[in-house]
């Protein structure tokens, strides 16, 4: 997808997931609705879920595609790259990242996007993978920083 058209499909998810938030503040709920939709208004979001700090340990919530990893290893992953770097994470070929978790291997690429909340603690990530490589950048990056902003708003 080109840029532009990315940037405008973005633009009109976010504007239907402010709408669609506005129904609760209940987090999972708003974490339930914007992986639906996300996942369903991109062909190539493979895996589209969150996994959340919990006893230590990344456990699975939220998620669309197929099964997950119910517990990252921890300090290994693109999960936890993001976790430990406190920022979001794209990796062109996730057979190039060292210590890649792999949970299907139809998976190529992946972002990973903190979770924050309104203290600055983080809780978890958004994680969405790819079964192309090369199906994250900047843009997506951007975007999702954005839309994850929402749950806790």
């Amino acid at each position: 997808m080109d840029i532009e058209k990315k940037k405008a499909r973005y633009r009109r998810i976010i504007d239907q997931l402010r709408d669609l938030l506005t129904k609760t503040d209940d987090p999972n709920a708003r974490m339930s609705t914007i992986i639906a939709v996300l996942h369903h208004k991109f062909d190539h979001f493979f895996w589209t879920g969150f996994y959340f700090l919990k006893d230590g340990e990344l456990t699975v919530r939220n998620y669309q595609g197929p099964l997950a990893c119910q517990v990252l290893e921890k300090n290994k992953g693109v999960c936890w790259a993001g976790i430990n770097q406190k920022n979001t994470i794209v990796v062109p070929d996730v057979h190039q990242f060292p210590g890649h978790i792999a949970c299907d291997a139809r998976s190529n690429s992946e972002i990973v996007v903190p979770v924050i909340d309104k203290k600055g603690v983080i809780l978890g990530v958004l994680d969405v993978d790819s079964e192309k490589e090369n199906s994250f950048d900047e843009v997506d990056a951007e975007n999702l920083e954005e839309i994850v902003g929402m749950i806790f708003t």
